[in-house]
């Protein structure tokens, strides 16, 4: 449930207007719209017109130089590296009613909405505890040129950073480094986190695995651990991201046409079920970004056992084909890839939610 300080991030009368355009702002609008039905919601604000919509479900998108109004509250929903030179924009143009949406407020929103929708159920709906008996690996991965973080944060000893990509370079930043046994830590420039990924669903021993990236993890405590053991949850995923009109927009913005064509023709010769499914399921909205997770360690590696091989025939079928460039091209197709796995078994897999921090 949401907590009275989430409830007042906008009064029931308000006239609103979210800055951004895309999967942050979309998913905000789509909560508030259901969770504030009182509130008339007037415009969607942008930077530039450049990879932009002209409307988002009949609102307006307008740059912050076409809007006149400065009567309305303003809902600053993109990631959160981009607040502090949006809001000094805002003030200059004597907006100065803004709440900026950080990654906290957008999963209380989520949550919420979620809830009330009944679907995507969250991980903090359980109850339960943690034995001796439950073990949990979640590696962070990390690469050799990440930009330092401007505070220190805690991490529980469960969490263990991983290098990415640890064959492209002689530095070391991590203990553990995707490149030993067997891996694909070459392939990094194109597979990013990815990489790692492979790495654990290869060598991982506990119980359960996960994946969590420099910057982002999933807001799981202590507590929820014991809610993991408890209630066998399968896998733990972020709240998934909404996207107008549908999920095929992601795509759109992150891959060329023939990319995505090569990632088609890989499903329908390696896994023609998930294939013959991708239409009903991509013509949805709700998408699970960030190539991030914790699953019971079987879950993990059958889910690993599916992904690379077929991103493994994506690049042969790709033009150029993926040893010929180094653009992340594929750890995008694995978010799009994660999305369907994890939807096509959401019957048959008990999966739970969870917001996502980022750390700055």
């Amino acid at each position: 449930m949401m907590t009275d300080k989430k409830r007042a991030l906008i009064g029931e009368r308000d006239r609103v207007v979210i800055y951004g355009a895309a999967m942050v702002a979309v998913s905000v609008y789509y909560a508030v719209k259901s969770l504030y039905t009182g509130c008339r919601i007037e415009a969607f604000l942008v930077s530039s017109r450049d990879g932009n919509p002209a409307e988002i479900d009949g609102i307006p998108v307008k740059t912050l130089e076409e809007w006149e109004e400065t009567d309305c509250r303003v809902l600053v929903a993109v990631p959160e590296e981009h607040h502090e030179v949006i809001t000094a924009a805002l003030k200059e143009r004597r907006m100065t009613d803004y709440v900026c949406i950080d990654a906290g407020t957008e999963a209380a929103l989520m949550e919420e909405y979620y809830r009330q929708k009944g679907i995507f159920s969250s991980l903090r709906s359980y109850e339960g505890h943690r034995d001796e008996t439950f073990s949990l690996a979640v590696y962070m991965s990390c690469f050799h040129k990440d930009k330092k973080l401007k505070k220190r944060y805690y991490m529980p000893e469960w969490v263990r950073p991983i290098q990415a990509g640890a064959a492209l370079t002689d530095d070391r930043i991590a203990d553990i480094c995707d490149n030993t046994g067997e891996n694909i830590s070459f392939k990094n420039k194109n597979y990013s986190e990815l990489s790692a990924l492979y790495w654990v669903g290869k060598h991982g021993t506990a119980d359960y695995l996960g994946l969590y990236h420099y910057r982002r993890v999933l807001d799981v405590t202590e507590e929820d651990l014991g809610r993991i053991q408890a209630n066998g949850i399968d896998a733990v995923l972020p709240f998934p991201t909404v996207h107008y009109p549908d999920i095929l927009e992601h795509h759109g913005r992150y891959l060329k046409e023939t990319d995505w064509e090569a990632m088609v023709r890989a499903l329908q010769e390696l896994s023609p079920a998930y294939a013959e499914a991708l239409p009903e399921i991509f013509s949805g909205v709700y998408f699970y970004n960030y190539n991030m997770l914790i699953a019971r360690r079987p879950v993990f590696q059958a889910y690993c056992d599916w992904l690379f091989p077929i991103l493994a025939r994506t690049e042969e079928l790709s033009d150029p084909k993926g040893s010929e460039r180094a653009d992340r091209y594929i750890g995008y197709i694995g978010e799009n890839l994660t999305t369907l796995y994890f939807l096509y078994h959401k019957s048959d897999l008990h999966i739970a939610h969870t917001g996502r921090r980022m750390l700055i």
